[in-house]
């Protein structure tokens, strides 16, 4: 059965070879069909190309297990990676605005009819890689993989704006040429607005923001099935990487031994970590029951 790690890399793999493909497309139809939006998206596309192969090498470090100067491993590198994916969108989207803006100012010819039949096919493609990532993400906890997912979907968005002002060029005749440039502009805005929605929780894991009730509601439910728990006080978690570091507070008995009580913990450990397997490592710290 594949692993989490699989998953990620498998996912990512399949994004980086896609984003290649469909850059090469777009670069091609965009200059041979007078697409100034389509060329624009091309630009967003190869900086994805480059984004999915940060990812990869992320995922790659954050899989390394713990050693004498990383106690915790290596799972903080995944948010670091994501704002680095971030960086390349918002500096695809600058690059688009100003080459847009650019086109507006600037006569050019109008767009060739085959190149809606091009970015239909895109969008469709776009977007199934979109559903395809973004599930590999929910089934990993993967932010990068997240990010990487928002990257597809931003580009469909983009190449969608680009459809949407070829359309127009195409339908309007002469002297709407520059529908295909305000089109790419529109979509410059949008893929600066994704960027937030990737950059916010990545941000959030590395202040350890808690937005893990639902995951905590499960550990102390799970807490009370094992045999020797009365019951949970705090209950702390910390993002690392694809995995969870949990400090739990449990109640015990408080006429136990000290060995009794260690015992305890290592049961509770083991039954959580088997049974929520996204948890990399459990501190339980032992309460005596109060009289």
């Amino acid at each position: 059965m594949p692993t989490n790690q699989d998953k990620s890399r498998n996912a990512t793999v399949v994004s980086m070879i896609g984003n290649l493909l469909l850059a090469v497309l777009k670069w091609i139809t965009g200059y041979f069909g007078h697409s100034y939006a389509l060329i624009a998206d091309a630009i967003e596309s190869t900086s994805d190309v480059f984004a999915s192969f940060l990812v990869m090498l992320g995922l790659r470090y954050a899989n390394k297990p713990p050693d004498k100067n990383h106690p915790y491993g290596h799972g903080r590198i995944e948010p670091l990676v994501t704002f680095l994916v971030v960086g390349f969108l918002i500096a695809s989207a600058l690059v688009i605005a100003h080459q847009s803006i650019s086109n507006i100012q600037h006569p050019h010819e109008s767009p060739e009819p085959y190149t809606l039949i091009v970015l239909a096919v895109i969008i469709i493609l776009k977007e199934l890689f979109y559903r395809y990532v973004k599930k590999k993400s929910s089934e990993t906890g993967s932010l990068t993989l997240r990010a990487d997912a928002w990257h597809h979907r931003s580009d469909a968005i983009t190449s969608g704006a680009a459809f949407v002002g070829i359309s127009i060029a195409l339908w309007m005749g002469p002297g709407y040429e520059q529908a295909d440039d305000w089109a790419a502009l529109v979509a410059a805005v949008i893929i600066v607005f994704n960027s937030y929605r990737i950059f916010r929780p990545a941000l959030g894991e590395l202040m350890d923001e808690h937005v893990y009730d639902e995951l905590v509601e499960k550990i102390r439910t799970v807490s009370l099935q094992t045999k020797g728990v009365l019951g949970t006080e705090k209950c702390l978690i910390r993002k690392n990487g694809i995995s969870f570091l949990v400090d739990l507070h449990v109640i015990v008995d408080g006429s136990l031994t000290v060995r009794a009580g260690h015992e305890t913990a290592h049961r509770l450990k083991d039954k959580l970590m088997v049974t929520i397997p996204t948890i990399g490592d459990v501190l339980v710290h032992i309460e005596p029951e109060e009289l």
